[in-house]
């Protein structure tokens, strides 16, 4: 539950909005992450160097303008000589050269921080596109994602907004405290006393704050999840009258999210005036005692407004700095993670490449394989499949029928044995070079946000305009095309949202045709057509499958009655094979499958 937790906090943005205290993740080893992340540092040296300079320059400004201060005033008191005009001139340009300062500070921290971020992020998804399938298929695509986006962020605000203001609130610190000591220590130290009083109230009202906000944290994760809930199922929502029950329980979470949030939204808005108070508590302490000090001959007058100036800026920074501090720590565990997927191992891409051949026979000897020790998914597979000859595999769910494709387009290697194609053991091929001579279409049809021609040409960069239309006359597709408003050129929204299911299966299938491959694979490629549809694709397909090796999963039986050869799979193993009338006349498995589906027989 913890992790789900902090996956949740990540991937809902805005989140901790509105807590200033919330919650601080910490990474588990922040010293490694923080030395790495330095690294990147280094690449934009020039640039950090000049920004460290301006931040030292400009703390050096705000140190010495209310000295400067002091000094006016003590000229127009009388209890100093001097040019007053001078003196003025010079404060208003040392103040003006601060500010300066600060807004250069702020634009060099951004650049630091969008070069550092666009290299990480440029890494990271490097990495993501070499991470073998095993990684993304056991790993949460929404964690994958939310180091991508959020954890990155997180750096690049710290960077941009924190590390400034740390730096600088260190050195007016210093600075203050140094240059305070030198006009009166004795000032100093009772100005320094209201700093107890800041630190035990942030401590009491910063445990108030985490403990509602991870309150808000959780129950706004709820109340995202009911509305996520009810959005993407309305229909059964609706068709089942749920309106008022879901209602009820979301305002039960929205009530309860309200009362937290008004109880962190509290304790943080308190924090302000708070803060205000025991500052003016340190102004009425030197008022009153720099008063007394003064009357005494001990500082002048000029020498007290300088301290209410230098109280000010001294309180200012510890507040900034135990803010910082947190937002630090979650910017490290943020890097921590990343720093995690950019140690993954890539996909092995070495290997010779494929021969080139005519033939394209497919060999399976002696194949186990398990997707977690001592779970074994295939066992001792072993299957011939012909060049130029189509070979179904069938099963109940779970048999390992996707899993045999899995291991072919190298996916996921074996465990023991050997898969040829034409006597080459895959094991040493090159997997892009395997891949390219394979065309896989899945159940689950993945289009991309760009045009019909665009995604089509995704199997082949160098495909003419003839060959797309051969293609979706192959696959049956050219008539929904040509309808389109703007035919090939149709722009596609995310994952083909803008079009049927039967439709994105369709040029999920002219696609592979496009790419012309010797090996054709098809898993429950024509799950999401109606019957007549798929009739005319099953015709087309006996045309591209000709000269082509060709694997095709179904489910649906009556896809698959043409086969050269029906392999019948179980719990990892071939229990039957032949073509569909011998597997019919033995009466065994496939028998029972096939009067399931056409004899009403009870599943």
């Amino acid at each position: 539950m913890a992790d789900e937790k902090k996956l949740l906090e990540r991937t809902i943005p805005g989140m901790n909005r509105g807590a200033r205290f919330a919650e601080v993740e910490h990474a588990e080893n922040a010293a490694g992450t923080g030395k790495r992340l330095l690294t990147y540092f280094a690449r934009e040296k020039k640039m950090v160097l000049a920004m460290l300079a301006v931040v030292v320059f400009g703390t050096l400004c705000g140190v010495y303008a209310p000295s400067q201060q002091s000094k006016s005033i003590d000229i127009i008191a009388g209890s100093r000589s001097g040019n007053l005009g001078a003196s003025l001139a010079l404060m208003l340009a040392v103040y003006l050269l601060y500010s300066g300062a600060q807004l250069l500070q702020g634009l060099l921290s951004a650049k630091i921080s969008q070069r550092l971020v666009r290299q990480m992020r440029g890494e990271l998804f490097g990495k993501i596109v070499d991470l073998p399938v095993r990684y993304l298929d056991t790993h949460s695509h929404g964690d994958v994602m939310s180091r991508m986006i959020n954890d990155i962020e997180n750096i690049s605000t710290t960077v941009s907004q924190s590390l400034p203001s740390l730096f600088s609130g260190i050195l007016t610190i210093f600075g203050t405290v140094a240059i305070m000591l030198y006009y009166c220590w004795q000032l100093a130290l009772l100005s320094c006393a209201t700093v107890l009083l800041t630190l035990l109230a942030t401590k009491v009202l910063s445990r108030q704050v985490r403990k509602f906000s991870r309150k808000r944290q959780q129950l706004l994760g709820q109340l995202n999840g009911t509305v996520e809930e009810m959005i993407s199922g309305y229909r059964t929502v609706v068709a089942y009258n749920h309106q008022d029950i879901t209602t009820e329980a979301f305002c039960t979470t929205s009530d309860a999210l309200t009362k937290a949030g008004i109880r962190t939204d509290v304790f943080s808005g308190v924090m302000g005036p708070i803060m205000n108070c025991i500052g003016n508590i340190g102004f009425v302490i030197i008022a009153a005692f720099g008063g007394y000090f003064a009357v005494n001959g001990l500082i002048s007058v000029g020498v007290i407004s300088a301290f209410i100036v230098y109280a000010k800026q001294f309180s200012r920074p510890i507040n900034e700095i135990a803010q910082v501090y947190g937002q630090l720590q979650t910017a490290i565990a943020g890097a921590e993670r990343v720093f995690a997927v950019l140690d993954e191992a890539s996909e092995d891409m070495a290997g010779a490449p494929l021969a080139e051949c005519e033939e394209a026979a497919v060999e399976f000897s002696h194949v186990n394989f398990a997707y977690e020790p001592g779970h074994p998914v295939i066992q001792d597979f072993n299957l011939t499949v012909p060049s130029g000859k189509m070979v179904a595999l069938v099963g109940s769910t779970g048999s390992g029928k996707t899993t045999v494709v899995n291991l072919l387009m190298r996916f996921y290697d074996v465990d023991s044995g050997r898969i040829c194609i034409d006597g080459q053991d895959i094991a040493s091929v090159c997997r892009s070079s395997l891949r390219r001579q394979i065309a896989i279409v899945l159940q689950d049809t993945v289009l991309f946000s760009d045009t019909i021609r665009s995604n089509l040409a995704y199997a082949k960069e160098t495909v003419t305009q003839e060959e797309l239309e051969r293609a979706a006359v192959m696959s049956r597709s050219e008539q929904m095309i040509s309808a389109l408003p703007r035919g090939y050129d149709t722009m596609l929204s995310a994952g083909g949202s803008n079009i049927s299911q039967g439709q994105r299966q369709l040029l999920a299938i002219a696609r592979a045709f496009v790419a012309d491959p010797k090996i054709l694979i098809l898993d429950e490629a024509t799950s999401n057509v109606d019957t007549r549809t798929e009739k005319a694709i099953q015709s087309a397909m006996q045309q591209i499958m000709r000269n082509r090796t060709s694997i095709v999963i179904a489910h649906r039986l009556s896809t698959i009655r043409d086969a050269d050869l029906i392999v019948v799979m179980d719990q990892g193993r071939i229990v039957e094979q032949g073509n569909h009338d011998a597997l019919l006349a033995r009466k065994g498995t496939y028998y029972n499958l096939y009067m399931t589906q056409y004899a009403g027989f009870a599943t």
